[in-house]
C-alpha cells in the first residue's frame, strides 16, 4: 500500500490541503465539489437493447436464411417461408436473452463506495454524504468504516485496512503516517486522519472499474468456431446452389422449377436447426453444472471451459480457506500442535509432557495483548478485528481459557498500539509488559532468544505467518512514568512463538493433480507473500522443491518475454498487482492458451473479464468479480472448476456428436437433388423441400438434442485439451464419406423400389402421385431410421452401437421414441401427409426403411475398427 509519491510532507504534496484541525470551510468544499464533481464512480455503459436484439437477427447466417425466407415466399411457397423465419426468431430469441445479462461490474463497484463519511469542516467535526466530498477534505476513519475516496494518512493511531480486495492479503495492512489509504478498503482497527487526494473517477478503484468496462481482447473460441463453421457451410450450400441452379436449367427445367429446385439444395445442406441445438446443449450443460455449484453467466464460457489450458488461480479464498488458524506453538518448554475449523472455538491440542503451562501462559499473554475474537454470525464463526487477534482469541478458547474473564481481571494500564515500523505491539498488565510482535524484531529484545530464533525459522520454513510474545515485571514507577515503549521493551523474557496458517482447502490437491492429468497447467497468481505462497502451493501440490517463483516487479514488460518466461509447469507468481494479472492473462493468450483466471477481491475483476474464462468465487468473493466473471463457483471450492471443465470437455465433444449426426442428415437430403440432376431431370426426387425442412427441425432435431446432453466419460480427464477445430477431417469423413452415403443410399434404394413397386421403370412417366407420394414417404421413414441409428453411433467415437447401445443417457430413447411419433404422425395424418407430399409406405416400403438401421450401424463398426489406433475419449 505504500507509494513512494506520498512520502514527503503532506503540505509539500498537496499545497491546497486545508488544516487538518479545522478541515475546509464550507464555501471552499462546495467550490472544489463543482470542480471536481461528486464523489461517485463512473456509471456502467449503458446497453442499447435494440441494437442487441438486431444484432441477433442480423448476423451472416441469420441474413442467409431471411433471403431463403424471401425467396420461398416470392416462389409461392408461404409454408416454408414461415417456417424458416420461426427458425430465425427462435434463433434470435436464444441468442438475445443470454447477451442481454451484460456486465454490471461497474454499477457493483459503485457499491463499495460509503453513503457517508465523517469530516472536518469549518474547525468542527461532521459527517457528510460520500459523494460530497473533495480533494483537499480532511477525513477521520474509524475501525468498521469503508474508506471512501483515495487518501493520505496524516495521523495514525493502532491502525489497520482490510486492502484483501486490492491485493489478495489475508493479512491487514498497517499503512503509517503519509502513506495511503485506497477507496474501497476497510479500517479493521484503530483511529486515523487523513486528507483527501482523489474522488470519484480519479480513484484507483474508479481505474480498475475502467479495466473491467473495457471489452473483452477477442471472441470466445466457441464464437470463432461457430463464425468459421457457418461460412463455411453457408458458402458451401450458395455456392451448390448456383451449380444446381445451371444443371437445373441445362436439364431444360423452367425457370421457377430450377429457383425451387435450388432453393431446395440450399436448404438441404443449411442446418437450420444447428444453432439452437447448440444453445440448448450449453443451457443443459450450465444446469448440470450448477447443480454441481458451478453457476455459468454466458453460455460460451461453458464449451471454452472445455478448451481451457492454463487456469491462473489465486491463493487466498481459492485454494485456502481465507481463515487464519494458529496451527503450531512453541515455548523454550516443549511446543504443542492445534487442530481445528477455521475461527470454530473448539478444536485439539496436542502438547509435549510438561509444556501444557507454558503454552497457555504463551496464550493468555497474547489474548492480552489482542483486541480481536471470533463471534458465531448465522451459524458460521468469523472475524471481528484484526484476523490475527481472533485467532488468537481462538487459541486460547481451544486451550480453555475464559478470555472474557481473563481481561475482566487485567485490565490494561497502557496500551502501546501496533507500529508498522516496530511491527510490534506492547501493553501493562497488572504492572507487566506483555510484547506481541514479528519475531525479528521481539526477539533482539529478549534474553536466552537462540533457540527461540531456530525455532522461528523452522516455523517460517512450514510457510507459517509467525508473532512471539514475551514479557517482563515492570518496577513500579515504570509501569507509571515511562512513556517510551521502546525503552521499556528491552531485557525481555521469552513466552515463546505461534504459527499461524491459512489452511488449504483439503480438495485442493487432488484437484490440482486432476489438472496435471487432463493437461491442463495451474499457475498460483497472488498478492501475498513469496514464501507463504510457495508453501501453500507445495502443500497442494502444485509444486515440487524447485518451481520457478517471480514476484510482481520481477515480470517482464514485454508480453512476449513474459509468456515464454510463464509457459511452463511449476510456476508461482507473488506480490502481484491488478496491472499484471492483466498482462499474465494476455501474454498466455497470446500464446495460444486457453486461459482460466479464478479469484474473488476487486483486484481480480478485469483480470477476469480479460480471460478466456473468469471464474469468481461465490461465497467470499467481492460482487464486483463474480460479475465480471463468466463462472461463479457457489462454494468457493477450486475442485469444483475441474468438475465444470470436464462438464465442458463433455459438452465439446457433444457438440462434434451432433455436428457430425447434422451433416450426415445432410448427405442424405443433398442426395436425391443429386441424382434427379445427374439424371438431368429423368429421375424423380425422392424428397421435397417441405421434407427436408421437416428432417431437419423435427425429426433430427430429437436425437440432437439428446446428444447434446451425453454424459461426461469416465476418461473425459485424462487426455489433453482439445486442439482439434469443432468440424476437421476425421468429423467430415465420418459424414460425408460413410454414415452420410449409407444412409443416402438405403434412402434412394427404398424409394426407387417402392416405385418399381408401382410399376415405374427408369425414363419412364410416373405411374400416378400416390406413388410418388407413397415411395417419398418411404424415402422420408427411411431417413428417420437411418438417423435413429446414426444418434447411436455418435455416442461414442471408438465403440460400436452394440457396445454403447441405450445406457448412460436416457434421453436418447426418449429422443428416438419421438422421432418415430413424429414419423408417424406426418405419414399417417392426412391433412399433414398432403401438405408434406407424401405417403405411408407398403410393407416392402417398411421393411427396407427399417434395414436403414442396421446398415449404418455396421458400416459405422467398420469405420470405427479401422480408424482405431490410438484410445480417444469416448
Amino acid at each position: 500500500m505504500t507509494m513512494d509519491a506520498h512520502q514527503a510532507p503532506l503540505q509539500d504534496t498537496h499545497p491546497e490541503t486545508s488544516d487538518l484541525t479545522t478541515g475546509l470551510s464550507s464555501e471552499e468544499a462546495r467550490a472544489r465539489l463543482r470542480l471536481y464533481g461528486p464523489n461517485e464512480l463512473p456509471p456502467p455503459r449503458p446497453v442499447s437493447l435494440w441494437r442487441l436484439a438486431l444484432s441477433q437477427l442480423t448476423h451472416f447466417f441469420a441474413i442467409l436464411l431471411w433471403v431463403a425466407a424471401a425467396l420461398a415466399f416470392v416462389a409461392g411457397m408461404p409454408e416454408l417461408a414461415t417456417a424458416i423465419v420461426a427458425i430465425i426468431l427462435l434463433n434470435g430469441l436464444f441468442a438475445f436473452f443470454q447477451e442481454y445479462r451484460a456486465e454490471r461490474a461497474a454499477a457493483r463497484l459503485r457499491s463499495l463506495l460509503p453513503s457517508r463519511i465523517t469530516v472536518r469542516r469549518d474547525g468542527q467535526t461532521v459527517t457528510v454524504e460520500a459523494r460530497e466530498l473533495v480533494p483537499g477534505d480532511v477525513v477521520i476513519l474509524q475501525a468498521g468504516d469503508r474508506v471512501p475516496a483515495d487518501i493520505v494518512l496524516a495521523e495514525v493511531e493502532d491502525f489497520a485496512l482490510d486492502v484483501s480486495t486490492f491485493t489478495g492479503e489475508s493479512v491487514p495492512a498497517n499503512p503509517a503516517a503519509g502513506e495511503m489509504a485506497f477507496a474501497g478498503t476497510f479500517v479493521v482497527r484503530g483511529l486515523a486522519v487523513g486528507v483527501v487526494i482523489a474522488t470519484g473517477t480519479r480513484t484507483r478503484l474508479a481505474g480498475i472499474a475502467h479495466l473491467t468496462q473495457a471489452p473483452r481482447a477477442g471472441p470466445t473460441p466457441l464464437a470463432r468456431e461457430l463464425d468459421r463453421l457457418v461460412r463455411v457451410i453457408s458458402v458451401a450450400a450458395l455456392s451448390v446452389g448456383a451449380i444446381f441452379f445451371l444443371v437445373a436449367l441445362l436439364a431444360g427445367l423452367p425457370l421457377v422449377d430450377a429457383f425451387l429446385f435450388t432453393l431446395g439444395v440450399t436448404v438441404a445442406l443449411v442446418p437450420e436447426g444447428l444453432l439452437p441445438t447448440i444453445t440448448l446443449s450449453l443451457a443443459i450443460a450450465a444446469q448440470r453444472m450448477a447443480q454441481r455449484q458451478a453457476l455459468v453467466r454466458h453460455l460460451e464460457a461453458v464449451e471454452t471451459l472445455g478448451l481451457t489450458t492454463v487456469i491462473c488461480t489465486d491463493k487466498t479464498g481459492t485454494l485456502t480457506r481465507n481463515e487464519l488458524t494458529a496451527v503450531a506453538v512453541w515455548t523454550p518448554h516443549g511446543s504443542a500442535r492445534i487442530e481445528g475449523q477455521g475461527y470454530t472455538p473448539s478444536g485439539s491440542v496436542e502438547v509435549v509432557d510438561g509444556a501444557a503451562a507454558a503454552v497457555r501462559r504463551l496464550a493468555a499473554a497474547a489474548a492480552l495483548c489482542s483486541e480481536g475474537r471470533a463471534v458465531n454470525r448465522g451459524g458460521r464463526w468469523v472475524p471481528e478485528g484484526d484476523p490475527l487477534d481472533a485467532a488468537v482469541w481462538v487459541l486460547a478458547q481451544r486451550l480453555g481459557i475464559d478470555v472474557d474473564h481473563l481481561k475482566a481481571g487485567s485490565a490494561p494500564q497502557h496500551v502501546f498500539p501496533f507500529d508498522p515500523h516496530r511491527r510490534r505491539m506492547s501493553v501493562i498488565v497488572n504492572g507487566q509488559l506483555v510484547v506481541k510482535g514479528a519475531p525479528e524484531t521481539v526477539l533482539p529484545r529478549c534474553r536466552r532468544a537462540s533457540d527461540a530464533e531456530t525455532a522461528a525459522q523452522a516455523l517460517a520454513a512450514e510457510g507459517l505467518r509467525i508473532i512471539a510474545v514475551a514479557t517482563k515485571q515492570l518496577a513500579p514507577e515504570e509501569a507509571t512514568r515511562v512513556t517510551d515503549p521502546d525503552q521499556l521493551e528491552q531485557d525481555l523474557e521469552v513466552l515463546g512463538l505461534i504459527g499461524f496458517l491459512d489452511p488449504p482447502r483439503p480438495e485442493a490437491a487432488e484437484a490440482i493433480a486432476r489438472c496435471r492429468a487432463a493437461g491442463i497447467r495451474v499457475i498460483m497468481v497472488t498478492g501475498d507473500h513469496p514464501a507463504t505462497a510457495v508453501a501453500v502451493a507445495k502443500r497442494v501440490g502444485l509444486v515440487g522443491d524447485r518451481p520457478l517463483v517471480l514476484t510482481g516487479d520481477q515480470l517482464p514488460a514485454d508480453e512476449a518475454v513474459l509468456g515464454a518466461l510463464i509457459d511452463r509447469d511449476e510456476v508461482v507468481l507473488a506480490r502481484v498487482a491488478p496491472e499484471d494479472k492483466l498482462r499474465i492473462a494476455r501474454a498466455l493468450r497470446a500464446r495460444g492458451h486457453v486461459v482460466a483466471m479464478t479469484g474473488d477481491g476487486v483486484n481480480d475483476a478485469p483480470a477476469l473479464h480479460e480471460a478466456d474464462v473468469g471464474v469468481a468465487m461465490g461465497q467470499t468473493g467481492t460482487d464486483v468479480a463474480r460479475e465480471a466473471a463468466d463462472l461463479v463457483l457457489l462454494d468457493d471450492n477450486f475442485a469444483t472448476i475441474v468438475a465444470a471443465i470436464e462438464q465442458g470437455r463433455a459438452t465439446y465433444n457433444n457438440i462434434r456428436r451432433f455436428l457430425t449426426y447434422h451433416l450426415t442428415d445432410n448427405v442424405a437430403e443433398l442426395a436425391p437433388f443429386v441424382i434427379w440432376a445427374l439424371s438431368g431431370g429423368r429421375l424423380p426426387l425422392a424428397l421435397g423441400v417441405l421434407q427436408v425442412l421437416l428432417l431437419d427441425l423435427g425429426t433430427d432435431a430429437l436425437p440432437a438434442l439428446a446428444l447434446g446432453v451425453e454424459p461426461p466419460a469416465p476418461d473425459t480427464l485424462r487426455t489433453p485439451p482439445p486442439r482439434q477445430h469443432l468440424i476437421d477431417r476425421k468429423l467430415l469423413t465420418r459424414a460425408f464419406l460413410t454414415l452420410g452415403p449409407t444412409e443416402a443410399a438405403m434412402e434412394l434404394l427404398a424409394f426407387f423400389v417402392v416405385l418399381a413397386h408401382f410399376g415405374w421403370r427408369p425414363g419412364a412417366e410416373l405411374p400416378s402421385l400416390v406413388a410418388l407420394f407413397t415411395a417419398s414417404g418411404t424415402a422420408f421413414a427411411t431417413v428417420v431410421f437411418g438417423q435413429a441409428a446414426n444418434a447411436l453411433a455418435n455416442r461414442s467415437e471408438t465403440l460400436p452401437i452394440w457396445r454403447t447401445g441405450l445406457r448412460g443417457n436416457p434421453a436418447i430413447v426418449l429422443a428416438i421414441f419421438g422421432s418415430f411419433t413424429l414419423l408417424l404422425a406426418t405419414l399417417f395424418v392426412s391433412p399433414v401427409a398432403r401438405i408434406i407430399h407424401h405417403a405411408p409406405p407398403p410393407p416392402i416400403g417398411w421393411l427396407l426403411a427399417a434395414l436403414a438401421a442396421p446398415a449404418v450401424a455396421l458400416v459405422d463398426a467398420l469405420w470405427k475398427r479401422w480408424t482405431r489406433r490410438t484410445p480417444t475419449t469416448g
